[in-house]
C-alpha cells in the first residue's frame, strides 16, 4: 500500500492512525527481540483496517501493480490471507473471487503479470488452514499460483500445518511457507521437511549451516531475500550483514524481493540498489538475481521468456 493512499483512506473513514504512520513513516521497528516484530503487525493490522470497500481493494492492488511496473517488475505473485478480510467482505470466497478480479484489471492495465498465493496465519488454528488450502486448492489454474505460511514464525507448531500443504500440494500448488528469518536454519529443515516447500519465504538464514545450504541449493529451493526488512526487524544489524554473498556463493537461488513497501519504506528496485551498495555486485550478479527471480516463480513460460530477454537486453546497454 502506497503511503498517501493509507493517509487517504484513513482520513476518509475518520481511522486514527499511530504517529509512527503518518509523520514518522517509514516507522521505526529496528528491535532483536519479539518487539520488533510486534510493533510490524500492529501497524500491518493498522494499514489493513482501512480497507473497507472494494474500490479500496482494487485500488491497492492496481498501485501495487503500477509501483512494481515503475521499478521494473514483470510478473507480481500477491500474497493473501482472505480469513483475515472475510468479515468485512462477505466470507472468504468472496474476498478472493474481488482479489482476483482486481489482480486481472490490474494486470490489464499495467502489463504486469500477476498471479496471487493464499497463505494461511500461523498463528490461528491448522484447521483454518486446511479450510484455506482448499479454497487455494479450488482456484488452482485460475490466477492461484501457490499456498504459503505467514505470520511471527516463532508461534505455534510448523509441523501442525502439514496437512493443509498436503491437500495444496494434491492440486498442484507451489509451497512457498516463511521460514528462515525470525528463527534460524532449524525452521528451515522443518519447512522443508514437514511442509514440502518449494520456495522459501525468507529463507536467509539458511546461510548459517553450511550442510543445510547445500541440501537447500541440491533441491533448487529458492530463498525469497528482503533485505531491507530483515534489517529492520533487526535480523541484521546493516544491510552488508546479510549474508547474500554466502548464499550467491554457495549457489542458491535467490529472488530478492521487497517484502512490504509501506511499513519498510523501500521498494523492489531499491533491493537490487542496497544490495549492489552493500556488497559491490556488479551489473552481472543483479542480472543473474534478476533472472533467478524470473525463475523462482510461477510465471508462465511466455512471460519468463520476455523477462529474460529484458534483462539480457539491459545488460548489453551502453
Amino acid at each position: 500500500m502506497r503511503h498517501e493512499t493509507l493517509l487517504e483512506l484513513a482520513q476518509r473513514d475518520g481511522i486514527a492512525l499511530p504517529e509512527s504512520l503518518v509523520s514518522e513513516w517509514p516507522p521505526q521497528l529496528s528491535a532483536a527481540d519479539e518487539k520488533g516484530w510486534f510493533r510490524f503487525q500492529r501497524l500491518y493490522d493498522v494499514a489493513r483496517s482501512v480497507l473497507r470497500t472494494p474500490d479500496d481493494v482494487r485500488r491497492l492492488v492496481r498501485e501495487a501493480a503500477e509501483d512494481d511496473a515503475r521499478d521494473g517488475g514483470g510478473w507480481l505473485e500477491i500474497q493473501v490471507d482472505p480469513s483475515g478480510y472475510a468479515a468485512m467482505f462477505g466470507g472468504v470466497t468472496a474476498f478472493t473471487d474481488l482479489v482476483l478480479d482486481c489482480v486481472r484489471d490490474a494486470s490489464a492495465a499495467t502489463g504486469v503479470g500477476m498471479a496471487v498465493v493464499i497463505a494461511a496465519n500461523r498463528t490461528r488454528h491448522p484447521l483454518d488452514a486446511r479450510t484455506l488450502a482448499r479454497l487455494a486448492a479450488q482456484y488452482a489454474g485460475r490466477g492461484v499460483v501457490g499456498f504459503g505460511l505467514s505470520n511471527d514464525e516463532r508461534r505455534g507448531s510448523t509441523t501442525d500445518f502439514a496437512p493443509a500443504f498436503r491437500i495444496a500440494e494434491r492440486a498442484g500448488l507451489m509451497l512457498v511457507p516463511h521460514g528462515g528469518e525470525l528463527r534460524g536454519p532449524e525452521h528451515v529443515k522443518v519447512c522443508v521437511d514437514a511442509l514440502g516447500a518449494d520456495r522459501l519465504g525468507h529463507g536467509v538464514r539458511t546461510a548459517e549451516d553450511p550442510d543445510l545450504l547445500a541440501r537447500v541449493v541440491d533441491a533448487g529451493i529458492p530463498l525469497e531475500v528482503c533485505p531491507v526488512s530483515n534489517v529492520a526487524l533487526g535480523v541484521y544489524s546493516d544491510l552488508s550483514s546479510v549474508p547474500l554473498p554466502t548464499l550467491l556463493e554457495a549457489g542458491a537461488t535467490v529472488a530478492l524481493g521487497a517484502d512490504d513497501p509501506l511499513l519498510f519504506g523501500s521498494q523492489l528496485a531499491a533491493q537490487y540498489a542496497t544490495m549492489r551498495a552493500a556488497h559491490g555486485l556488479t551489473d552481472e550478479q543483479l542480472a543473474e538475481l534478476a533472472r533467478m527471480s524470473v525463475r523462482a516463480s510461477a510465471a508462465p513460460d511466455d512471460v519468463r521468456a520476455r523477462l529474460l530477454s529484458g534483462i539480457d537486453d539491459w545488460l548489453t546497454e551502453d
